[in-house]
């Protein structure tokens, strides 16, 4: 039996729920536990989490999935080798070394409270928005941590204190974690992983450490920060407390990354995650590629201390899966997520509606903080199906939109070894069980989407690069294997090319439409 020679463990920190999934050598789930968690929302553009609730979460799921695959007949209690954490990155915490606590709830990834911020230092750094792109490939963008660290520390009267005296220290989810996991207050390990900290503005990509003249410019004091450290390596061991106590933490990745390892992306290889947001991220090998066309450079992992690090170009899009979420709490239109794809195949077009989902600005190739959301085209034709399928249709426009740009910065196509030379879009996530979705997104790029059997690649990119730490799988295991691929489901393109032109056109007229929107009177 594949579970004879044990297990690896993965906590997936997303931006809405935190998961737990129990692998076995085949990398199978055999068991697995999901809590949702609360979203704050104290002003227009805000969202924070609070810290302790995450962590609360965390442990729930970890107890819960214990449970599930012991009653399954699994002995994992003696079986577990290790586990490893994919977060939602960029989300922001300063904390309290002595006593644990959080001084402010956490500001999430999308909230766009920092935008005055970054209209400041655009003003007045020489190189404006690009002015660090050289040594982190990242815009000044309410994004991305460095900005919402320096709110935290102009706007919170702890976190000052807290600094001021030497007991404040800063981390994205996945060292407030393992911070935590590894004994917090008596001695908890404070690191952070390679791609996390390419999402803060403050690692230089070539030297994979925080970069000196970035923190200097800022203001940001340098012990405040956690040490970076590769994504699979065995980081620290689980304290006493948790459900798990004496397990190695042995891998660490971003939520976009992990999804790039569980995918097996390889140099010139591309995959899409569709979750609250979507991220398509190509990876470029072992050389960052500068993007003229408003992507990131970021990295796609570094599997060991040694290792080569692979680096990619990415496009980030704020809006997928949450503009569902959307139509199912803030109007009603459906009562769960899952509806869409019935609601939308009722009407075989959208009868002229676009729908462009720019709630907090837009994220790549636009970077468009002044842009806000429309649905424009609406007749009295117009019914619900319209609506739900452009916005269907939004996700997949704003995908192929950043495959353009990729296509144009990298030179030439990432290819899967199909003997074909076709461009191949990977694809995983919750939305990707849409087949209604994937189908648009084929017609609108006219290329093909693979999608594996299991989705939820995040998770299992976590498991991969802790296993590769502590010897459970070889690179060949998870690069090498032909078998993920052969039972992949691949939608082909069906729409004629002169129909597919025709809506891009009219979709980038929607874009532009969204363009200076953000000072509408209320």
């Amino acid at each position: 039996m594949a579970g004879e020679k044990g297990f690896i463990g993965s906590i997936d920190q997303g931006t809405t729920s935190t998961r737990f999934i129990i692998y076995d050598h085949d990398a199978r789930a055999v068991a697995s536990h999901q809590v949702e968690f609360t979203q704050f929302y104290p002003e227009a553009g805000w969202v924070e989490h609070d810290p302790m609730e995450i962590l609360e979460s965390v442990k729930v799921c970890i107890a819960k999935a214990l449970d599930k695959a012991t009653a399954d007949g699994h002995n994992v209690d003696g079986g577990l080798k290790a586990i490893g954490l994919t977060d939602q990155r960029e989300t922001t915490i300063v904390w309290s070394k002595s006593t644990g606590l959080p001084l402010h709830k956490a500001i999430v990834w999308m909230d766009a409270r920092t935008s005055s911020i970054c209209r400041r230092l655009e003003k007045e750094l020489s190189g404006g928005r690009s002015h660090f792109v050289e040594s982190c490939g990242l815009p000044i963008s309410t994004y991305f941590s460095a900005m919402k660290l320096l709110w935290l520390m102009e706007n919170v009267d702890a976190v000052k204190d807290a600094i001021k005296k030497g007991d404040a220290i800063f981390g994205t989810i996945d060292t407030w974690l393992i911070w935590n996991m590894t004994g917090g207050i008596n001695g908890g390990v404070h690191v952070t992983d390679v791609t996390n900290a390419s999402r803060t503005m403050l690692m230089n990509l070539k030297t994979l450490s925080w970069d000196e003249e970035t923190i200097k410019t800022l203001g940001i004091p340098a012990e405040i920060l956690p040490k970076i450290v590769s994504n699979s390596e065995v980081i620290g061991e689980i304290c006493k407390g948790w459900p798990i106590p004496g397990i190695k933490i042995a891998g660490c990745l971003g939520d976009q990354h992990a999804a790039m390892l569980g995918q097996a992306c390889k140099k010139g290889e591309a995959k899409s995650t569709y979750g609250t947001g979507a991220f398509i991220l190509l990876n470029t090998g072992e050389v960052p590629i500068k993007s003229g066309h408003g992507l990131l450079t970021t990295l796609s992992y570094k599997l060991g201390p040694q290792a080569q690090t692979n680096y990619a170009l990415e496009g980030s899009i704020a809006i997928a899966g949450a503009a569902v979420q959307w139509l199912r709490d803030s109007l009603g239109i459906i009562k769960s997520a899952s509806e869409i794809e019935e609601l939308a195949a009722m009407v075989e077009s959208t009868g002229g509606v676009y729908f462009v989902p720019a709630f907090n600005g837009l994220f790549a190739p636009w970077w468009r903080e002044d842009a806000r959301g429309v649905c424009i085209g609406i007749t009295r034709f117009t019914n619900k199906s319209h609506i739900a399928r452009a916005v269907l249709e939004s996700m997949c426009f704003q995908v192929k939109d950043v495959l353009d740009s990729m296509n144009k910065d990298a030179g030439e196509k990432g290819s899967l070894d199909n003997g074909k030379e076709e461009f191949l879009l990977r694809v995983d996530g919750g939305a990707t069980a849409n087949n209604l979705l994937m189908q648009i997104q084929a017609d609108l790029m006219g290329t093909p989407v693979v999608r594996p059997v299991d989705i939820e690649t995040t998770a299992l990119g976590a498991a991969y690069a802790a296993g590769l730490a502590v010897g459970f799988w070889k690179e060949e295991d998870i690069f090498e294997s032909g078998e993920k691929s052969k039972n992949s489901k691949v939608f082909r393109p069906t729409m004629e090319e002169e129909t597919r032109k025709k809506k891009v056109e009219s979709w980038c007229k929607a874009v532009e439409r969204t363009f200076d929107l953000a000072d509408l009177s209320i």
